[in-house]
Parts: structure tokens; C-alpha cells; sequence
């Protein structure tokens, strides 16, 4: 019988035994939420291929069974962070795709409060960045998968934005799909990565001056 990490992402099973892919039943949160943990970290640092049940298993100081009994494969638990993280977003997503409704502000200070957002959520999930670093590098079903579940709601929500801005000339006329994808990865790789920063600047270590400094940066940007 071949071991749980070792399926394929595209294996299935007829057992009606096991589990669905995705999170775990409520009953089983506790055990499920410090694997959720373990794994997010080492699919962040590592990547999916290069991760092992066993090390996420050790990191959270349980038996490598328990997940295939809470998630039923390795596939499973990566599918479980991402719709973690997608949760996570959520909010994040409703509310600048609300900006595009909201009175009194010009198409600028839309993108603006946007850009805002997301430095508030980045700052929030930091790890998020290390996690899109490898799993981006990802291919097929799992790349379409993070795409679909993260990326475009956000990307929906924000491009619109992007090119009311553009074509009132409030932004310089460009593609807003590269200019979304160079914020987004901007921000989000500056704070996760931040101690490539470190050497050079103290900020990353005084967490609200480095806020307000990357918001500052990624305004004037903008133009």
C-alpha cells in the first residue's frame, strides 16, 4: 500500500471511508488546525514536491497517519492551506471590489485604498508571500488551483480599479493585469522576504514605520 504522500494529484479512491479533499470535519479541528500550521510553513519553505508527510507530521509532533485521517492525502492537506488562505482573503476581496461602489472617492484614491488593503492583509499574513514563492513554481491542476481560489478573485476585484484609473488618465496608460501582478508581488515579497531588507535598512524590525514606508513606496509608484 503505498504511503499517503506518495499519491499522485491526480489519484482517486473509491472508499467511502475516506475523506473528501479539503478541510477536515469540525470534530477534528483541533489536530487538523496544527498540521494546517506545520504544513502551510514547510510548503512555504520548501515547496510541495520537496515536503513530506513525515516532516510536516514531526513539525506538529504527531504520527504521520493522522494525515491521511484528517485530510486523506498530502494533496489534500496542500488544498486544505490554499483554501485556508483564500479564506483569509476574503475579506480582503470584498472590500476592494466594494471601493469600485463607493461615493465620494476619485478612481486614484480607489486605487489607492486598494493598495492599502492589500498592505494591511500582506502585513497580517506575511507567510503568504514565502507560500506563492514556491507554489507558484507549481504546474497543472495545483497552479490552476491556487489561480482559481486565490488569485483571481483578488485580481477581479482589483483590475477594475486599475483600469478606471487608466482610462479617466488618473494612472498612465499601461496594462492593468502587469501593473496589478507587479504590486501585488512587490508588496507581498518585500514584507515576506524582509530580511534581504534588513542589511540595508532598519525598518523591517520596526514593524509600523516599515508599514507605513512600503504604502508610502508603492503610492508613489503609482504616480
Amino acid at each position: 500500500m503505498k504511503h499517503p504522500e506518495d499519491r499522485s494529484p491526480h489519484a482517486t479512491t473509491t472508499s467511502s471511508s475516506r475523506r473528501p479533499r479539503g478541510r477536515p470535519a469540525c470534530s477534528d479541528a483541533s489536530g487538523a488546525e496544527a498540521l494546517l500550521r506545520s504544513a502551510r510553513a514547510a510548503f512555504a519553505r520548501s515547496g510541495y514536491e520537496a515536503t513530506s508527510v513525515r516532516e510536516i507530521a514531526r513539525a506538529s509532533g504527531v504520527d504521520p497517519a493522522l494525515v491521511a485521517h484528517h485530510f486523506g492525502s498530502k494533496e489534500a492537506l496542500w488544498i486544505a492551506v490554499v483554501d485556508q488562505i483564500a479564506e483569509e482573503a476574503a475579506s480582503m476581496v470584498e472590500r476592494t471590489a466594494a471601493l469600485r461602489e463607493t461615493p465620494g472617492l476619485t478612481s486614484h484614491a480607489r486605487v489607492e485604498q486598494a493598495v492599502s488593503i492589500l498592505i494591511d492583509q500582506v502585513f497580517l499574513t506575511p507567510d503568504v508571500g514565502r507560500f506563492f514563492s514556491t507554489a507558484a513554481t507549481e504546474s497543472g491542476e495545483r497552479l490552476e488551483l491556487l489561480i482559481e481560489r486565490v488569485v483571481r478573485p483578488f485580481r477581479d476585484a482589483f483590475v477594475p480599479l486599475l483600469i478606471d484609473a487608466i482610462e479617466v488618465g488618473a494612472l498612465a496608460r499601461q496594462d492593468p493585469d502587469i501593473l496589478f501582478m507587479m504590486l501585488a508581488n512587490a508588496i507581498s515579497k518585500t514584507v515576506a522576504y524582509s530580511q534581504v531588507l534588513s542589511p540595508f535598512s532598519s525598518l523591517p524590525r520596526r514593524a509600523k514605520e516599515f508599514k507605513r514606508a512600503v504604502l508610502t513606496t508603492a503610492l508613489a509608484m503609482l504616480g
